[in-house]
């Protein structure tokens, strides 16, 4: 969509003064121009699964999809939470269609075994939208060795792509990603965070950074199959997600938060859109953003190719 010369020098604007663009007056000036919603039932009979589904941004992802009359099936660690959030969902629309499955994106063994096991029971899959998100206090480690913020956004979310691939064949894949990544560079010489004074702050935003690269490598490997990929981030959003692992952001910036709903809108617009939109973009308030805040600390050429190499041999695909 190409907006007239004054509302895009707005939109600029808003996004790089970061308050305007990130909270809740983004979406209500951005509004007046941007795409059309996806037309009523533009998902019915197609199946999307969202991970990390089970509260904040997930389970409000899943309830636009389920509005637009999308087979939902909610991802997440815990049965009990998976199981209120699938009675919340049909609390607001009794006739939706929700399926919960317990499954742990960081455990990349049996992130590969759910991903055949979902490709048996769903063999044509619309999209999938990776929601799952960490942000641990100390540096931890899963079981097979892997930085838990690193197995949860980067590995995990590899392994389980490539798991449905062929289920996800003419379909889309979102990553919910954050605008934290503008605060990092790509780490190709310490991708697992095992030097340095660890933060949990530090290591979403470097993985959040990550996931940027890693969605223009999915785009185009994934081409072949018609497979369209874009990242997007939500903001700032009033979730568990800000509130419980930022307090003292949440504290200062409450009265703007955007509800979740809210944040989760451009995921959700992904997800079902008619709008040729390409594949490879990066996208807030359903308008593509650049990856970098400004042009510096790019990733090169060379340190893109180790970054994939690595995420390749971690979860355990030939490198090329």
């Amino acid at each position: 969509m190409v907006l007239h010369e004054a509302a895009a020098a707005l939109d600029w604007v808003m996004d790089k003064s970061l308050v305007l663009g990130y909270t809740k007056i983004g979406p209500a000036v951005r509004r007046a121009w941007w795409p059309h919603d996806a037309v009523p039932g533009a998902l019915v009979g197609r199946h999307v699964l969202v991970t990390g589904a089970s509260g904040g941004l997930g389970l409000a992802t899943a309830r636009g999809l389920a509005r637009l009359g999308a087979a939902v099936h909610l991802t997440g660690r815990d049965a009990t939470r998976l199981d209120d959030a699938r009675a919340q969902l049909l609390g607001e629309q009794p006739l939706a269609e929700v399926t919960t499955h317990v499954a742990d994106v960081s455990n990349l063994a049996e992130t590969a075994e759910f991903a055949r096991q979902f490709s048996a029971e769903v063999p044509r899959l619309h999209a999938v939208v990776h929601n799952a998100g960490v942000m641990p206090p100390k540096r931890t480690t899963t079981a097979e060795g892997h930085e838990l913020t690193l197995a949860t956004h980067v590995l995990g979310p590899h392994v389980l792509t490539y798991g449905l691939r062929e289920a996800l064949a003419g379909g889309r894949v979102v990553v919910v990603t954050s605008g934290g990544a503008y605060g990092q560079r790509l780490d190709v010489d310490d991708p697992e965070f095992a030097t340095g004074d660890y933060s949990g702050v530090t290591a979403y935003a470097r993985t959040k950074r990550m996931q940027l690269v890693l969605t223009e490598l999915w785009a185009r490997d994934l081409a072949a199959d018609d497979i369209r990929v874009h990242s997007m981030h939500p903001g700032w959003a009033d979730t568990p997600g800000v509130t419980d692992s930022l307090p003292r952001f949440a504290a200062v910036t409450g009265p703007l938060l955007r509800d979740a709903d809210s944040g989760a809108d451009t995921a959700v617009w992904l997800t079902a859109t008619a709008d040729a939109i390409g594949t490879g973009g990066f996208w807030h308030d359903r308008r593509r953003r650049s990856t970098h805040y400004a042009p510096v600390g790019v990733e090169t050429p060379q340190q893109v190719a180790q970054f994939w190499n690595f995420v390749r041999d971690a979860t355990g695909q030939p490198s090329v």
